[in-house]
């Protein structure tokens, strides 16, 4: 194996993404690349994989990956010179209530913006698209004209062959058994020799959690079985094809949760039924060694009803002889989204695997993974795929509940107050049980347990209540009223979870200075940093706190724990060490205007001290906490950190002085008036600092990654401009990414709205063109189809601009 003793990149798996990833490389001129495949390309799920390609997603960054591939695909034939059977048939998504309208017609203005023209059908119109289909029942349908199928068998070859064409190489049934770090450079074990590379890839499909160990990783992923039939030539749909000269479009009953392909001149069916099974997790079903080319036997008992209810939405299937059944293995994430970018905590290692839609994502999957190796950044914020948004914790039950919660509801709605109830109560808060019985509604961020609202006695709590998109519900008043309270009097808010680095050593200070864009506070305060990519684009968030420069505290998000501690020990010197204390501290926030009144008697600490000032050796009701004086609310306020076995006696006293207890929600609410950015939401890698707002924290007067980038784009001007907007007050709050439009065009999109329940009336806050971005500029937002008037208000706060409040 001599001549292929090196690399640049060696990518671990020849399925279509592993393909892709090579293909891309190549293509952004990284030709020194790898493929190493333990058996023949495609002998893992892709090889079974019904090829189906849709562009729909409820997520705006895998729904611009899929759209890639659909646009990669059309023309990938022609590009490799290579014969592609790839079917451009459309799709017609079928839709059983008003809710279900309500999803298809935010995932239109979503298609819209990203150059997409999808289309709401109603129910007399369904049959002008698929004459065959039932639609007595119906609230519409959702028309997708990009929609098709492929052969993922060709698929995979031409992207394999596309990468050959531009010099990058691939060495079939050569598994990798082992891999080391030298400190330089990936040394990896295979049978025809040891391969040395700069960079790894693991896209090693349903074997990536084997592949992962020998990276010290314990991937989170399990392993679901997937069957879809394939029926005989029924006469009516040869006819239609000859008459057409065509194929019907792909049929999805999202509802009752299958897709109906024609196949040549029958049909394929493809059921993700709630009586799922999960394969290889107990010691009966171990993982195989080798699974190539293999099937699970058939199971049919648990597709019955919906076999049955196919047959009742196209009779014409009944007509239809069973010829096949597929049954195959297909890798599950614990939230069904794939691994795409950095391998946590690993040097010059990144993820391509766990696809559950393999087919549909691998040209888009290709194209980010190649820019995560060669640029270090992604066109698009691909934090749904991120593999640093699973933290460790994630154990095989987890994955194993999880994954098959997701496949049994794979078509399901994810309503914005809705807890899936699979696995929880996996990481709890010292008090959660004295939460609970407040009546909060918990949900989990990073695994952690936190109360969205208190409900009352009486309250609807059930999963049937939460099945909306809009606002109205038991959690509306008691919202409302948690808001109440933290502007007239004081709340307080049980805070689980909160990322805590420490940085200690000599140059601790001066590194973490090098990485970020702002000023780091002086010692004994605490301030926000704002971290950029060389393109100057927000990468994170951090609240800052120095003991001294050889000592410096860091809190981020709960979710942001893998992927900031990653960006820090990015150069990490010789002699500064980087701990993570997440789990030993826990965080109370007291605020509101009577915050102080509540403390005082409770605390020997200094409230008089000013915004943004720490007393590391302050007592609250007796026990040693560090007192912080901020407020995520944007009120009076203050955070009390303190050891997790002090957090009873601190919450039980808070209580009995008069706080009143309140939830994410609330504050979500509260933060969205003050104009603070939330991460992965305002604050993403879609938007620059300049973009976002966040000029006041650059320190242009010394060298950070990005400077070059900004400094050119401030010369020239801003395209965007963060702003927020007061929305005119439907029945549902703007989603994430929902549209501005202004003259009938799309000139901006909203990346986080809620209720303002001290100002009376929606907030947005959102990215608009720079030209529109004038106080009192009268614009519309688009809310699942609807477009409601809104008004730009300001750059920031529409609550206590002054900070007057906060300040007090």
């Amino acid at each position: 194996m001599t001549e292929f003793a090196s690399a640049r990149v060696v990518i671990i798996g020849g399925g279509a993404v592993g393909a892709s990833c090579l293909y891309h490389l190549a293509k952004a001129g990284w030709t020194d690349s790898l493929l190493l495949e333990k058996n023949e390309l495609t002998a893992g799920s892709t090889w079974h994989a019904a090829g189906n390609v849709p562009t729909f997603s409820a997520s705006w960054s895998i729904m611009n990956m899929q759209r890639y591939s659909a646009g990669l695909y059309r023309g990938l034939g022609a590009a490799v010179d290579y014969p592609m059977n790839y079917h451009v048939t459309g799709s017609v998504r079928l839709g059983h209530s008003p809710e279900r309208l309500q999803e298809f017609k935010r995932v239109v203005g979503m298609g819209r913006t990203q150059a997409m023209d999808l289309a709401i059908l109603g129910p007399d119109e369904i049959r002008s698209k698929y004459p065959f289909v039932e639609t007595h029942d119906l609230t519409g349908a959702l028309y997708d004209p990009y929609d098709g199928d492929i052969d993922p068998a060709q698929l995979t070859q031409a992207l394999a062959k596309g990468a050959r064409n531009l010099g990058a190489r691939v060495e079939r049934f050569c598994p990798v058994t082992d891999a080391r770090w030298t400190g330089t450079e990936w040394v990896l074990s295979t049978p025809k020799g040891e391969v040395r590379a700069e960079y790894v890839v693991n896209a090693a499909g349903y074997y990536a959690r084997e592949v992962a160990k020998m990276f010290n990783r314990n991937l989170p992923m399990m392993v679901m079985s997937h069957q879809y039939m394939l029926f005989d030539t029924i006469p009516e749909i040869a006819a239609y094809s000859a008459e057409t000269g065509g194929k019907l479009p792909l049929l999805r009953d999202v509802d009752s949760s299958y897709y109906l392909r024609q196949e040549k001149h029958g049909f394929n069916l493809g059921p993700y039924e709630a009586n799922c099974r999960a394969h290889w997790h107990t010691p009966d079903d171990p993982f195989p060694q080798d699974f190539s080319f293999q099937l699970f036997p058939d199971d049919l008992e648990r597709l019955e009803w919906h076999i049955a209810d196919a047959m009742a939405r196209v009779p014409l299937l009944e007509k239809a002889a069973l010829t096949k059944v597929i049954n195959g293995p297909i890798p599950y994430t614990p939230d069904g989204n794939p691994l795409i970018g950095p391998m946590p905590g690993v040097p010059n290692a990144f993820e391509a695997c766990v696809f559950t839609f393999g087919i549909c994502q691998a040209g888009g999957a290709g194209k980010v993974l190649a820019e995560w190796v060669t640029e270090g950044g992604t066109e698009w914020d691909m934090w749904s795929c991120d593999p640093r948004r699973f933290t460790g914790w994630e154990d095989e039950d987890y994955c194993v509940q999880k994954g098959m919660e997701v496949y049994g509801h794979e078509y399901g709605m994810h309503f914005p107050m809705a807890r899936w109830p699979a696995a929880p109560d996996r990481k709890l808060s010292p008090v959660h049980e004295s939460v609970k019985a407040l009546g909060g509604v918990m949900a989990p961020y990073n695994g952690w347990e936190r109360a969205e609202w208190f409900a009352m006695p009486g309250d609807d709590t059930s999963w049937e209540a939460t099945q909306t998109w809009n606002r109205a519900g038991p959690w509306e008043a008691r919202i409302a009223s948690e808001c109440a309270a933290v502007r007239d009097g004081a709340g307080v808010l049980d805070l689980p979870g909160f990322t805590r680095l420490r940085l200690s050593g000599p140059g601790a200070r001066a590194h973490l200075d090098s990485l970020t864009a702002s000023r780091l506070p002086p010692d004994g305060k605490i301030g926000l940093a704002y971290f950029a990519d060389d393109r100057g684009r927000i990468v994170t968030e951090m609240t800052v706190l120095p003991f001294n420069d050889e000592d410096i505290g860091v809190i981020t998000a709960a979710i942001a724990q893998k992927h900031d501690a990653d960006l820090i020990r990015r150069g990490l010197p010789e002699g500064v060490t980087l701990e993570d204390w997440s789990d030993r501290i826990h965080c109370f926030i007291v605020t509101g205007p009577k915050a102080r009144d509540i403390l005082a008697p409770i605390t020997d600490a200094d409230l008089t001290l000013p915004w943004l000032s720490i007393q590391y050796a302050a007592k609250v009701a007796g026990r040693n906490v560090a007192l912080v004086r901020v407020s995520f609310a944007g009120e009076l306020g203050w955070e009390i950190h303190c050891d997790r076995a002090d957090a009873p006696a601190i919450y039980g006293t808070l209580l009995q002085s008069g706080a009143v207890p309140f939830g994410m929600r609330a504050l979500n609410s509260l933060r969205i008036e003050k104009g603070y950015r939330a991460w992965k939401g305002d604050l993403s890698t879609d938007y620059s600092l300049l973009e976002g707002g966040l000029e006041r924290f650059i320190d242009w007067g010394k060298e950070f990654p990005g400077k070059p980038a900004l400094a050119a784009e401030k010369q020239r001007g801003v395209a965007k401009r963060f702003v927020a907007l007061k929305v005119a007050t439907g029945p549902a709050d703007p989603p994430y990414m929902a549209n501005l439009w202004h003259d009938d065009r799309i000139v901006g999109e909203v990346t986080s709205a809620a209720m303002g329940h001290r100002v009376g009336h929606v907030v947005a806050l959102g990215m608009l063109k720079a030209d529109l971005a004038v106080k009192g500029a009268a614009l519309e937002v688009e809310v699942y189809g609807e477009r409601l008037a809104a008004e730009v208000l300001g750059f920031g706060a529409v609550w206590d601009a002054k900070n007057e409040r906060i300040k007090a």
